[in-house]
């Protein structure tokens, strides 16, 4: 079956224009990307959703091509009032909303502020504490046998205590960690799903590191998300290893907890099939998928 074709734009909302791509047909999911760096492209694993969704990529500001503000105006409050914007410019009084890795940190912070916005909340590959990257990952790279100068190098990456000239470098040395085992194939199927588009923006991984993020926790909000959540993500994940998925699913009400086998910290590129399988049921309870 052809994939429908995804109808990209720059959407004007509050002081910025969001680069959004669209794609698919049938109730809308709304999807974060990570990073922060990352842009809407390295989520184009999910595609085959949009057989029964209108799936909306954007990238965050500061992210991606999306423009017309100052990096510094990347905060929680610019981040979830930008989604919700952009909900009511594409005229959707409510919509399902996925976010993986810091776009889940959105995704959570999103649910928070605008709890009548969403249906349906799926968190992939997150967590709901900035420490588990921060401060947890280093020690999971030395338990794991990593070298003291690559765990050195994951420390500073999510500090954001680099230039921005460093960022591919150090990128270059860490990658491989965020998959559970080397699969050279995964960067050609990446670039036939339009990774090859990608704009990466690595001041906003060192303002996310140095400014947003030190200190950030909701989870001691975690039960206030009324919606049905689904906490998804990969077995092997060094950032958000299973005890912060544990953590995340028990302080929710309304969630159920799928970890998915021999897969990293994306598990939507590493095992697509078992990450659909588990996304269908949840977000068409209706039983059409």
């Amino acid at each position: 079956m052809t994939s429908p074709t995804m109808r990209c734009a720059r959407i004007p909302v509050r002081d910025i224009r969001l680069s959004v791509g669209i794609v698919g047909f049938g109730p809308p999911l709304l999807v974060m990307h990570g990073g922060p760096s990352a842009d809407m492209w390295t989520m184009q694993g999910l595609r085959p959703l949009a057989d029964r969704h209108t799936l909306v990529f954007y990238d965050h500001r500061g992210n991606g091509r999306t423009t017309g503000a100052p990096i510094d105006t990347m905060t929680w409050d610019n981040l979830t009032a930008d989604a919700d914007a952009l909900r009511e410019h594409l005229g959707y009084d409510r919509w399902a909303v996925l976010g993986h890795s810091f776009g889940g940190q959105v995704a959570l912070e999103y649910a928070l502020r605008y709890p009548r916005s969403v249906t349906r909340l799926v968190l992939l590959d997150s967590g709901a504490d900035a420490h588990w990257a921060r401060d947890h990952a280093p020690t999971v790279l030395t338990e794991r046998g990593v070298d003291d100068r690559t765990v050195e190098l994951v420390r500073r990456w999510f500090h954001g205590d680099f230039t921005p000239r460093q960022y591919y470098r150090i990128f270059t040395r860490i990658s491989g960690l965020y998959l559970s085992h080397p699969r050279p194939h995964l960067l050609l199927r990446a670039l036939a799903h339009g990774a090859w588009r990608s704009r990466i923006r690595p001041r906003a991984l060192i303002v996310a590191g140095r400014r947003l993020l030190p200190g950030w926790s909701v989870r001691s909000r975690l039960g206030e998300i009324t919606a049905p959540t689904l906490v998804l993500a990969g077995r092997d994940d060094f950032v958000f290893p299973p005890e912060c998925q544990q953590e995340l699913a028990a302080g929710l009400p309304h969630s159920e907890l799928v970890l998915v086998d021999d897969a990293g910290h994306s598990p939507q590129d590493e095992r697509p099939r078992q990450v659909l399988a588990a996304l269908r049921p949840f977000l068409d309870p209706s039983g059409r998928h």
